[in-house]
């Protein structure tokens, strides 16, 4: 049989991978040589993990059922269940294959010139208040939704830049608290809030408050209907 040689691609799934190998080694669909498609599909999974690629848990289970039909087959007297393993994975890759030429035809067939949609009056949401160049939003969308991965979990890291907030640490607060105190002897507690630049930067300083009078190195005192921080 011939060695394959070929790139690490991204995959729609693990029938997809089984089709490609099939097609690469000119298989019989109707009679799969399941040592042969398990060892190359392995090598695919590990070229993949080797790549940082996505690999979802549906390739692996699909390994798992490969490895269980190869055992079935060296077992003595389980020709008949070997067989009706290899009919049933042949005809999901055959129902797989039929999928995948007709969605092939109608993408030519239809395209987005042919379908048009009036625009919706949608309200807009002003909870999201951060502002990003066209640029940026592009390219996180085509690193989540790129070729041959609708089905692969989103990394975090994508959306990264987008929507995670900057940590602000209740250390980083209780220092601030301090020194403000031991240069000025108290501060206004509204003051010292309304000077905060968000909402992590005002929780961190809120449990910075909580932590400080616990361990008893503050004291809050309400001053001419003034709230204010002293140390103890």
């Amino acid at each position: 049989m011939e060695v394959l040689s070929y790139k690490v691609q991204n995959f729609e799934g693990p029938l997809d991978v089984l089709l490609t190998l099939i097609s690469k080694n000119k298989m019989n669909i109707y009679d799969i040589e399941i040592s042969l498609l398990l060892e190359q599909y392995m090598e695919q999974i590990n070229l993949m993990q080797q790549f940082d690629m996505d690999v979802a848990s549906e390739f692996l289970e699909m390994a798992a059922r490969l490895v269980h039909i190869k055992t079935v087959s060296l077992l003595p007297k389980h020709e008949e269940e070997e067989k009706e393993l290899k009919r049933e994975l042949t005809g999901q890759l055959i129902e797989y294959k039929q999928c995948k030429e007709i969605a092939a035809m109608l993408s030519q067939m239809m395209n987005f010139n042919r379908l048009v949609k009036e625009p919706e009056n949608i309200p807009v949401d002003m909870r999201y208040t951060l502002n990003h160049a066209p640029e940026l939003l592009l390219k996180a969308y085509l690193n989540a939704a790129g070729k041959g991965k609708r089905f692969i979990p989103v990394k975090e890291e994508r959306f990264k830049e987008l929507v995670v907030r900057r940590f602000v640490s209740v250390a980083s607060q209780v220092n601030v608290i301090m020194e403000a105190l031991e240069g000025n002897g108290e501060i206004e507690l509204e003051a010292f809030f309304k000077n905060k630049a968000d909402s992590s930067e005002r929780v961190a300083a809120f449990l910075a408050v909580l932590e400080l009078v616990k361990e008893k190195r503050i004291r809050i005192e309400d001053e001419s209907k003034n709230i204010v921080l002293k140390l103890t």
